[in-house]
């Protein structure tokens, strides 16, 4: 039996996309629930699986659109395990299959004699020692970790080897790609913001000392609470919720002639994935909790990093933040995430001398940056938002842990 996989859709309003990569090639024996094939569109990637066990035959091709719907490949159900596996081994006779695991064939060539293994070759490049002056000792003469360690060749015989080689021209090669579907977009994106915002940035440090103290007290108890680490991220996005509720322009887009404010707190998150930087969205998260907020920010980040977000979860967000300083940046310039009109840049912490009541101390300092759209947010009311962050981070006790009836600080609410 043949099956069709189709094309699957990643949202509405995208009608095609580009194959990216197979992860198979034309002929294998795939796997039900085995990953195939990896898509583009103009706002994520997405990840096809093979539906049954079977023979595929790839029709999409690599780096090209092809519609949502259309037949991306065809699985021969009919073929079995066995029957690939026999095929396989009168094509290529000189290989030999060693082990199958989730059906990709792991094959050992047979005549490999006197080549290093990937720990040797490490060893062999940092002394310079030429493969051809050590004998391997391994199985079928492969060359050990030990024999590299226990060899007597000495610099003089590495001397006159490299010596008597004939010199060999140097290449100089370049590597030419096609942008994915995704990054073009971003592309285009981020320079129309460029082009369409008057968009400046301010500046601010400030003493992460409290925080310090409050994640060390808090921090075990937490965890065993909730279930979740204490982080950093919970702490800016309650001050930025404060902040917002002060300057209400952060909180805005510009629509035509009109300005629209919205009057809940949808917090995108910069988080790093092997596709690149994604921005889901907490949603009203002026009603969440530090619990809430870390619950969240830790189930949005998993999602990211194995590939799962959705377009849905990235979408609709009133306010960015983003943390360079997980990468070691010192200052940025963010640039704002469309439509919205500002955007918070954290960066990384180090500690600094700083004047306290007239005398030097060594405080953990951030510097703090918000990227915003001059159109509709005066400079007066961007630095007081970046100050009103700062307000909160200093005295969090005081402006973001206010203890309930029930004398619980607002950390450990549930």
């Amino acid at each position: 039996m043949i099956i069709k996989v189709k094309t699957p859709s990643p949202g509405e309003s995208i009608t095609e996309v580009e194959v990216t990569s197979w992860l198979v090639k034309d002929g294998d024996y795939v796997s039900k629930n085995q990953l195939i094939a990896e898509l583009d569109s103009d706002k994520a990637t997405l990840e096809v699986s093979a539906e049954e066990n079977g023979i595929i035959t790839l029709i999409g091709k690599k780096g090209k659109k092809i519609k949502v719907g259309d037949t991306l490949c065809t699985i021969d159900t009919s073929k079995k395990r066995e029957t690939y596996d026999k095929k396989y081994q009168k094509l290529y006779p000189e290989k030999k299959i060693d082990k199958i695991n989730k059906n990709k064939k792991k094959e050992i060539i047979s005549d490999n004699k006197n080549w290093p293994s990937p720990a040797s070759k490490k060893i062999l490049k940092e002394k310079n020692i030429p493969i051809e002056s050590i004998k391997g000792t391994g199985k079928n003469g492969r060359i050990t970790k030990k024999d590299c360690i226990e060899t007597n060749t000495n610099d003089e015989d590495i001397i006159n080897y490299h010596s008597e080689k004939k010199p060999t021209p140097m290449y100089r090669s370049t590597r030419v790609t096609t942008l994915s579907s995704l990054r073009r977009k971003l592309s285009e994106r981020l320079v129309s913001v460029k082009n369409k915002t008057a968009m400046l940035t301010t500046f601010n440090e400030v003493n992460m000392q409290e925080v310090f103290l409050i994640r060390k007290k808090y921090k075990s108890i937490f965890k065993e609470k909730h279930g979740v680490n204490l982080g950093f991220m919970s702490f800016f996005t309650i001050s930025c919720i404060r902040g917002i509720h002060i300057y209400p322009d952060i909180n805005a887009i510009i629509n035509g002639e009109k300005k629209i404010n919205f009057e809940y707190c949808d917090i995108s998150i910069a988080i790093s994935g092997p596709k690149g930087l994604m921005v889901p969205v907490i949603r009203n998260a002026e009603h969440l909790s530090f619990r809430g907020i870390e619950q969240e920010i830790s189930r949005l980040s998993t999602r990211v990093r194995n590939g799962k977000i959705s377009i849905d979860e990235m979408e609709g967000g009133t306010f960015t933040i983003t943390n360079g300083g997980i990468f070691g940046s010192m200052l940025s310039t963010p640039i704002i995430n469309p439509p919205q009109s500002a955007i918070l840049g954290m960066h990384q912490i180090v500690d600094r001398p700083v004047v306290i009541n007239k005398s030097i101390e060594i405080r953990p300092i951030m510097y703090l940056s918000l990227s915003y759209d001059h159109r509709i947010i005066d400079g007066k009311e961007a630095v007081g938002f970046l100050v009103s962050v700062k307000e909160s981070i200093e005295n969090p006790i005081k402006f973001l842990m206010e203890k309930n009836e029930k004398n619980i600080p607002k950390i450990l609410e549930l």
